[in-house]
């Protein structure tokens, strides 16, 4: 099935194509060697341990938050 762009370079995926409803999320990158878009379905309902789980920097290393307000800057 060949797709088009519009004018505002929009790719509208046919129905018949993909089971997919209004709001539905996709990882979208662009494949050099192939040339091509690749899309793949994201679930909405991540589990945000898991994210931090995977967070390639231990949070030990983060640096304490200050408990002071920040203080306004004049211009």
């Amino acid at each position: 099935m060949l797709l088009t762009l519009d004018a505002k370079r929009r790719l509208t995926v046919p129905a018949s194509l993909v089971p997919a409803r209004a709001g539905d999320a996709f990882d979208a990158y662009y494949d050099t060697p192939e040339d091509e878009i690749v899309l793949r379905r994201v679930t909405r309902r991540s589990n945000w341990l898991e994210v931090w789980k995977q967070c390639p920097v231990p949070m030990d290393d983060l640096p304490p938050r200050r408990r002071q307000m920040p203080k306004k800057l004049k211009l």
